[in-house]
């Protein structure tokens, strides 16, 4: 970590404010290290999600990146900027736990879809699953001029679930240079490789992405519907799930649409299918729905509690992340657990 990069979008260099809490951090004052690094925490968890397909991964990783940036500090000799060599730091932390993690999957990567609901399901043992990340506080467009992906963008579930499929370097190269815009050169420093190896990773990272994302970026969809409509479309969504109105639900969804529920393993695709699941489940099994409407991996989204009655306490159950193409939902991914809701700032119950 002793090279220090420019960074596409890191500004001028150090500049005097920086440059006194950067004297006194290495001096031991962790006060000043907390006052460089708190600005770039929010951009650096949300390289480590992803890279890591979690939140409570990335959560870890930024901690322990940032105790080794903290320990290793002498080592940035201030002639670029600190948030490239921060994104050094981070995005090694990350590769050092790639090499030791299974990949984060989706129920689509265990098999075909079931055509009618399936009851009683265990979740895998031995499955590590995608999980959704709260965009609250994520930047609207790109981190920078070279940057061929939004913010937002680069956290979609379709584009985090295709980054799990990629090698820890494919997905470290592309991250580094279509999300957060370092050259090529750059990112070969950063990973003791040559230019050419980074233009070959780029180059096959970029074609498994196209496959396993082919359609548009949610991003674009959203902006040409409007907020109004999306949140309308939510509350209709909602509104189904606690009326236990299958026709409302059935409205809303494309031909095609899907539903998976990680981290049970069997997921649906099509009206029938989904239909079929809906009125097996959530539309009669559960008695009763509270919903608030958030937002994850930037999309529209929606925290789920469940309750025994409609005046009973209603506990956390799924963050369920919605996918539309026009006002119609095409994909739902119920991601079920309380321990999801946390990093929302979402409460573990409701009345």
């Amino acid at each position: 970590m002793g090279e220090v990069f420019s960074g596409r979008s890191a500004g001028p260099v150090v500049q005097a404010a920086e440059q006194a809490d950067l004297a006194r951090a290495r001096a031991g004052d962790d006060a000043a290290f907390t006052r460089l690094v708190q600005p770039l925490r929010r951009e650096l968890h949300a390289h480590c999600y992803r890279m890591l397909g979690s939140t409570h991964d990335a959560d870890d990783a930024l901690q322990d990146a940032l105790l080794r940036a903290w320990r290793g500090l002498a080592r940035f000799e201030g002639r670029g900027s600190l948030r490239s060599w921060l994104y050094v730091v981070a995005t090694r932390t990350c590769l050092d736990v790639v090499g030791t993690r299974v990949r984060r999957a989706m129920p689509v990567d265990l098999g075909p879809a079931s055509d009618h609901a399936v009851l009683g399901s265990a979740p895998p043992a031995d499955v590590a699953w995608l999980g959704p990340y709260p965009d609250a506080g994520l930047d609207d467009g790109p981190a920078g001029p070279a940057a061929h992906y939004e913010q937002r963008e680069a956290v979609e579930l379709a584009f985090v679930a295709a980054l799990q499929h990629l090698p820890a370097n494919q997905r470290a190269a592309l991250l580094l240079f279509d999300v957060l815009g370092f050259s090529s050169a750059e990112i070969a420093t950063m990973m003791d490789t040559s230019a050419t190896s980074v233009n070959s990773a780029l180059a096959r990272a970029r074609k498994i992405v196209a496959e396993k994302v082919p359609g548009p970026a949610q991003q674009r969809a959203l902006r040409q519907i409007g907020d109004a409509r999306v949140r309308e479309v939510v509350t209709r969504f909602t509104t189904a799930l606690e009326r236990g109105d299958a026709d409302a639900l059935v409205a809303l969804l494309t031909e095609d649409v899907t539903w998976s529920m990680p981290p049970l393993p069997h997921w649906y695709r099509g009206l029938a299918a989904v239909t079929d699941f809906a009125v097996q489940v959530p539309l009669t099994r559960c008695p009763s729905w509270r919903h608030r409407p958030i937002g994850a991996n930037g999309q529209p989204a929606v925290a789920c509690y469940v309750g025994e009655n409609p005046t009973a306490v209603h506990h956390a159950w799924s963050i369920n992340v919605l996918t539309l193409r026009g006002d119609r939902i095409t994909d739902i991914t119920s991601f079920l657990g309380a321990e999801h809701f946390a990093p929302f700032g979402l409460p573990l119950s409701v009345p």
